[in-house]
């Protein structure tokens, strides 16, 4: 099994600390979490792309690319001894050390993507939190894990109250405070599906949901104060070092730093618009690190919101501008945020389709399929494409990774078969 694990060392020349590379690129797709060393100097970030990159903050460099996990890494998390851990849509979770070329531990309990990580107050337990809609404490030293269940839907957040009792937040708008041994948890009521969580160490207790609001928690779990956000989501949240400020991040891309004792709406990072998913500080507060649909990890001024060097506001280049119109095109966007059409742009979450016409099955080069999919007798043109979205993935191409989908419509489903003849076809 470890033979299967990769480690990349990035190929890139470190750059000296300057404004001009305050953005760190590298990922193939949005960045899904972010974490930063207790020394501040280094950063974790996981992607939709499936792989975890350590970089160099201060340098902008990419110290190192991690392909171990067999979907998008959705947390990530630092230890105070230099090592970090990733998890991800596979529901595995892998503990790393710099400088190793595969994981040091790997834990695979979950039986869906795990989406949240945290480090218990003394370091010697990892909790985490998974859409198989439980959460699950082990022993970083190795032992049987301890299973959360209550719960009626995904647990999206996780974090530890500084006593040692684990908090979790989930889409069944509840949040679950659970005693440090078996017990009924005190369960919160809330108004919304919960998104994110933080805590900060005087027992309060931050969380973000689908309605826009970020609601602040006394330590038993009643609502001190709220806070409007509206009208996007509230998808990410970070607490400053000190504690007096919470960063939340919103689908629509725009990032509110809050006054946590009085609740009032300091300023806002503002980047291109698209979501923020992760964000993280620096430990000396000075900076908060942001990741999201852009494909970067961006660095903001803590103190007042202005980025760190050129902001690069543009979007990614629209891989569809040149087909506008197309009714086939239009079918293709949902799809365009895991693949690429053309020679020479590589492959995100999923394999590049350039030239897939007449490739077989899960042999598009330097991409990681599974054995499921090597071992189908499937070669791609029209009809077998157009099958594949008439039954869905899971039926047609069991032991995919590919998210499902079904395009019933008959000449939708042929308007997508007839675009990706032309938009795939090799020059």
């Amino acid at each position: 099994m470890l033979r299967r694990f990769r480690f990349i060392l990035a190929l890139l020349v470190a750059l000296p600390a300057s404004p001009a590379h305050a953005q760190l690129r590298g990922h193939g797709g949005p960045v899904r979490a972010l974490a930063v060393s207790t020394d501040g100097r280094l950063a974790v970030s996981g992607g939709f792309d499936q792989s975890a990159i350590l970089w160099a903050i201060d340098d902008g460099a990419a110290l190192a690319v991690l392909r171990f996990h067999e979907g998008a890494v959705n947390a990530v998390a630092t230890l105070p001894d230099g090592g970090f851990l990733t998890g991800a849509a596979d529901g595995r979770i892998a503990l790393w050390r710099p400088g190793l070329p595969e994981p040091l531990r790997v834990f695979a309990e979950h039986e869906g993507p795990v989406v949240g990580l945290a480090l218990s107050p003394d370091g010697m337990a990892l909790a985490s939190a998974s859409w198989d809609g439980t959460a699950r404490i082990r022993p970083l030293a190795g032992g049987p894990a301890r299973r959360l269940d209550g719960h009626t839907g995904n647990v999206n957040a996780v974090a530890y109250l500084p006593d040692g009792r684990l908090v979790t937040a989930g889409y069944d708008a509840t949040l679950r405070i659970w005693q440090r041994e078996e017990g009924t948890p005190l369960v919160v009521q809330t108004e919304t599906p919960l998104n994110a969580l933080a805590v900060a160490t005087d027992g309060e207790i931050a969380i973000g949901g689908a309605d826009g609001t970020l609601r602040i928690l006394k330590a038993d779990g009643g609502l001190r104060a709220s806070v409007e956000l509206p009208p996007n989501p509230v998808i990410g949240l970070a607490l400053s070092p000190d504690g007096t400020r919470i960063a939340a991040a919103t689908v629509a891309g725009a990032v509110a730093v809050v006054d946590r004792a009085s609740t009032k709406v300091l300023f806002h990072l503002v980047g291109p618009g698209l979501p923020v998913w992760s964000l993280a500080y620096r430990p000396d507060g000075a900076e908060i690190l942001t990741g999201g649909g852009d494909r970067l990890v961006r660095r903001w001024n803590a103190a007042n919101g202005e980025p760190i060097g050129p902001l690069a506001m543009t979007r990614p280049a629209d891989a569809l501008a040149a087909f506008k119109g197309d009714p086939g095109a239009e079918v293709f966007s949902a799809c365009v945020a895991c693949h690429t059409l053309r020679p020479g742009e590589g492959h995100r979450a999923g394999p590049t389709l350039a030239g897939v016409f007449g490739r077989r099955i899960a042999t598009a080069p330097d991409y990681r399929f599974s054995e499921a999919l090597k071992r189908l007798d499937i070669v791609w043109n029209a009809e077998t494409i157009a099958k594949l979205f008439e039954v869905g993935p899971a039926r047609y191409t069991p032991g995919t990774k590919m998210p499902e989908q079904v395009i019933t419509n008959a000449r939708d489903r042929e308007a997508l078969v007839r675009f990706l003849e032309r938009a795939t076809a090799e020059p």
